[in-house]
């Protein structure tokens, strides 16, 4: 399989981004949020959509 350089990359950043927070998902959130709120910019929340009923393909093999 083909290796995309840049989803290489931001792998790479991340892993990085990681690490320098010791890989706890805590301290990544509260540094993510920190830089998000330094930045000035407006986050866009919308509100939640309802769930959609969908129907299974005939011959499915899978019971519920």
């Amino acid at each position: 399989m083909h290796k995309d350089e840049i989803v290489e990359e931001v792998r790479e950043v991340r892993r990085a981004h990681a690490a320098a927070h010791g890989d706890d998902l805590r301290r990544i959130f509260e540094d993510l949020r920190r830089k998000q709120l330094a930045s000035g910019r407006t986050a866009v929340r919308l509100p939640p959509r309802p769930a959609r009923d969908f129907k299974r393909a005939s011959g499915s093999s899978t019971a519920r």
